[in-house]
């Protein structure tokens, strides 16, 4: 049975390797005539665009590679039974659950090169192309409203004007609040870098004091300035949540807790995160019952064809299950596993339906 074992891998994973390569080439080819739009805004030049997509790739490949998964692993199976060799390996007395069982072996590389993917590979990447873009253009990100980005933190509320790519911050306002929350102090900095030790260093800074009914005015030339925004809750301004760590994200759902403010979105993307790299071994499983009917019921195209539409339903559904978790307020984990749920019940479904045949 190792023969076979062997046989099956390698041409699963010939299979679902030029499927990915085929997808990221595509996907590639539009992210590129998109990028080519702005070509020519500020210093964003062709070699820009071009670094940009390619930085992109890994990310790419983290949400379709369960799709490639399931059509690479369609068409191997497939090719097999169009050879009767699933025929013959279940006449030798070899059962589905073996089967599965030989799949799951196959399948746990693509758990882990999709946990790799999503953890180390595409959160860095993605933050290099942001940042990439972002300094080609001379632009700054963090501005959802005209007055710039607005962040809590305990009793008091930051407003920075502009968030530099490098983390640098311009145009801070802090107003601090006491326990009843009076207005205590607005203090102004032109200019914050964060340092090695945890604290932001602030430059030309003009603090207002607030006691009783007198106002006073204190200027200093550089404060340094304990607070819990740092990078990496910056750096949710650069990447997507979907694309976050998921040290990162655990930290930021933390901090917007601490802060009293909504989590749901943060929630459902760690969850994903946490069951999106079994989502391969889902898509093997369903790849399996069309290799039991027979080719001359459906043809080896159709067999293909269905699993892109497969596909491109377990994409929408991840998007759509976590939209409806945040409008519904769904527990942030049945929102993440529901669609993999679905999709294994379909292929248990149709593992029974074709077993009965």
């Amino acid at each position: 049975m190792q023969v076979y074992e062997r046989h099956l891998a390698r041409e699963i994973y010939g299979d679902v390797l030029l499927v990915l390569a085929a997808f990221l080439a595509l996907f590639a080819f539009f992210d590129l005539i998109h990028e080519l739009e702005s070509v020519g805004k500020g210093g964003y030049a062709l070699h820009h665009a071009l670094a940009f997509v390619t930085l992109s790739l890994p990310g790419r490949a983290y949400e379709i590679l369960p799709i490639a998964v399931l059509i690479g692993t369609l068409y191997g199976l497939t090719l097999l039974a169009h050879h009767s060799e699933i025929t013959v390996l279940r006449a030798s007395g070899l059962a589905t659950g073996e089967l599965l069982l030989t799949l799951a072996k196959i399948g746990s590389l693509f758990v882990v090169l999709t946990l790799l993917l999503g953890e180390f590979v595409a959160p860095q990447t993605e933050r290099m192309a942001r940042q990439l873009q972002l300094t080609a253009k001379s632009s700054v990100v963090g501005q959802a409203f005209r007055s710039g980005l607005w962040v809590k933190d305990g009793r008091s509320f930051i407003n920075v004007r502009e968030v530099l790519p490098d983390t640098r911050l311009r145009g801070i306002r802090v107003y601090s609040f006491d326990d009843e929350f009076r207005l205590r102090s607005i203090s102004e900095a032109e200019e914050g870098v964060y340092l090695p030790s945890g604290q932001w260093r602030l430059d030309n800074v003009a603090q207002t004091l607030f006691e009783d009914e007198k106002a006073s005015v204190v200027r200093q030339p550089t404060v340094d300035w304990q607070s819990a925004l740092n990078p990496d809750i910056l750096a949710v301004l650069l990447v997507q949540p979907d694309r976050m760590s998921l040290v990162n994200l655990y930290q930021y759902i933390r901090h917007l807790s601490e802060n009293r403010q909504k989590t749901e979105r943060y929630e459902i993307a760690l969850w994903k995160k946490l069951v999106y790299p079994l989502a391969a071994l889902v898509m093997m499983a369903l790849a399996l019952p069309f290799a039991y009917i027979h080719e001359r019921t459906v043809a080896v195209s159709a067999k293909v064809f269905a699993g892109v539409m497969l596909g491109i339903v377990f994409y929408m559904l991840n998007g759509l299950f976590a939209h409806l978790g945040i409008i519904n307020h769904w527990t942030p984990w049945v929102a993440a596993v529901a669609p993999s749920v679905m999709f294994l019940w379909a292929a248990g479904s149709l593992l029974w339906w074709v077993e009965r045949r």
